[in-house]
């Protein structure tokens, strides 16, 4: 519902526009004096016979319809009401899910039905065969592909470069979020980034399955588009070219960035310098700040000659510039508390969508959107997959880029080990290391003292993530290669271990000093419990994923590795002027 379209955008609440004919029973579009003048009541659309019942209570945390009440949000016999409690209450009638989706649930649980139903219409959904992990788990760290399309469609889109495109991977984000829901980075992929595109299945309009070759040496963007390929064909590419398994992706075209800045008011942007592309997107704006909506913001998302040297990649920073600058808006108070851009911003986003069918409702988007609502936009990093002019072209004549191994391959482990790029997430890794260096110096200690028989050395070993039968060989191998007679085989553990450990009481310290001799167990393997065991009690080794074989030394950790300067990042938080 679009308040502005009515010619009252300043005075009409999109949100409290549903009310109760008790005439006829039915809810209907009430448009105030004005507005009812120039355009009839609409009925409020009925469920069919197929569809789910309606709920016939509110929502739990949802305030009840008073007596001749609205279900949007209050309005009385089709007058407003001003001033009083009831605008308070209806704000807080609000479900906020800002950052991927603005949803909004109102007062009466019928009309919240209705608007539900509404938005999960407005959604395309598409099956990608198989690509992605279908879900995501909250113990989980969650990748989301974003992709923005060229495709032309949409009124005046036409001019911006090939109006036939059937749409390629023109702007590419994986967006990576911690497993502790406290940071996320958002890793750009340039569109003339040569790679090779693995083997693609896709689904047929007639449901059937048809297998796209793989093609090597090709521009990233044709994995989406190109000869057939949907968004799996580009979740694939982008698991074989990072290493990262993608669990989902959120497609758009040029009309979501028209339409979304326009939900929020405008996205504010600052200019180091005056802009006049005539050639590409024709924007043209002076110097300083400006707030940028619809047209002028797609424009500003579009340029190729307005900033830098002109190329994909200065674009891409110029992209994660107003992105940033987006998430604060929505983030921001005048957008969190106003029931008006939460309607708009819910329509704009679920038109604008297309969806794997993983996340392909309103409901599972919502869970989405609960598991990113509270990172922080100062541990949001933007960053650009490190790439290098492609030394197969002449030089003056450079088309395209390959990756920067050097760069790229310590960004990538970063990703791959949930390890944040922010500066706050840093210091609490560094605080960490210090703690572990301060346990592993108690442990060292620990080690100083006498060690048991090894006839004496009683141990359970169980099987948490090691090779298959690891427990069982590494039971012979300390019964009859290194005398532990006592030891025994549990099989496998009850839960996956996340790297081999020995828990042990203090009085058997002796016992694990023995142990760690034989099996050369570092200190870090070792967990010294808070009491003495019982008298026969055996210690419990869990082998882990580092675990290769009896007597083999532990793969170490990897480190964290240390990024270039070279690797460009940006923080969400920060405002910066386009230059």
């Amino acid at each position: 519902m679009d308040a502005q379209s009515r010619g009252r955008a300043d005075e009409i609440d999109p949100a409290d526009q549903w009310v109760l004919n008790p005439r006829t029973g039915s809810y209907e579009l009430q448009l105030g004096d004005s507005a009812a003048q120039q355009r009839p009541k609409v009925a409020a659309p009925r469920r069919s016979a197929s569809a789910p019942a309606a709920p016939t209570a509110p929502s739990p945390g949802v305030p009840k319809p008073r007596r001749g009440d609205g279900p949007p949000g209050g309005r009385r016999g089709g007058r407003s009401r001003k001033g009083g409690g009831g605008g308070g209450r209806r704000k807080k009638a609000l479900l906020i899910t800002s950052g991927t989706l603005a949803f909004l649930l109102v007062g009466g649980a019928a009309a919240a039905y209705l608007y539900y139903d509404h938005l999960n219409g407005n959604l395309s959904v598409t099956d990608v065969a198989g690509a992605g992990t279908g879900g995501f788990k909250k113990d989980q760290a969650i990748n989301i592909l974003v992709i923005g399309t060229d495709k032309r469609t949409g009124a005046g889109n036409e001019d911006y470069g090939d109006k036939d495109s059937v749409g390629h991977a023109d702007t590419t984000i994986l967006f990576h979020v911690s497993k502790d829901r406290t940071n996320a980075t958002a890793l750009s992929i340039p569109r003339d980034l040569i790679t090779n595109i693995p083997a693609c299945p896709t689904k047929q309009p007639d449901g059937s399955t048809k297998t796209i070759a793989p093609t090597k040496s090709t521009r990233f963007n044709t994995s989406l588009g190109q000869e057939g390929r949907d968004a799996g064909c580009t979740m694939r590419t982008v698991k074989e070219l990072t290493g990262i398994e993608v669990d989902h992706f959120m497609m758009a075209d040029f009309n979501a960035v028209k339409t979304l800045s326009t939900a929020v008011g405008g996205v504010p942007v600052c200019l180091a310098k005056a802009v006049n592309d005539e050639e590409g997107s024709h924007l043209k704006l002076g110097p300083g700040e400006h707030r940028l909506e619809g047209e002028q913001a797609l424009a500003f998302v579009r340029t190729r000659h307005g900033f830098g040297n002109n190329s994909d990649l200065d674009r891409i920073r110029i992209q994660q510039q107003f992105l940033g600058s987006m998430m604060r808006e929505m983030k921001s108070k005048e957008t969190l508390t106003s029931p008006k851009k939460f309607l708009s911003l819910a329509e704009a986003a679920t038109k604008s969508l297309a969806v794997d069918s993983g996340i392909g409702s309103i409901a599972k988007l919502t869970d989405l959107a609960g598991e990113l609502k509270n990172i922080d936009t100062k541990n949001v990093t933007f960053t650009t997959l490190p790439v290098k002019d492609n030394p197969a072209e002449p030089e003056g004549n450079k088309a395209t880029v390959v990756v920067e191994k050097s760069l790229a391959d310590p960004l990538l482990q970063m990703i791959r080990g949930d390890v944040s790029l922010t500066e706050v997430e840093k210091k609490e890794q560094a605080a960490k290391e210090a703690a572990d260096a301060d346990a592993k110096a108690k442990q060292d200690a620990l080690l100083q003292g006498n060690r048991a028989p090894a006839g004496d050395v009683r141990v359970s070993v169980y099987n948490g993530g090691g090779p298959k039968g690891a427990a069982s060989t590494t039971l012979n191998w300390l019964q009859n290669t290194k005398g532990m007679s006592k030891a025994s085989n549990q099989g496998n553990a009850p839960a996956k271990a996340g790297a081999t450990q020995l828990e042990y009481a203090p009085n058997q310290a002796d016992q694990a000093r023995a142990l760690a001799d034989a099996l050369g167990l570092p200190v870090t393997a070792l967990k010294m419990g808070t009491a003495d065991a019982a008298a026969k009690a055996p210690m419990k080794l869990t082998l882990g994923p580092d675990f290769t074989e009896p007597g083999a030394p532990l793969s170490a950790a990897p480190a964290v590795p240390e990024l270039s300067d070279d690797v460009q990042q940006a923080q969400a938080d920060k405002a910066v002027c386009a230059k």
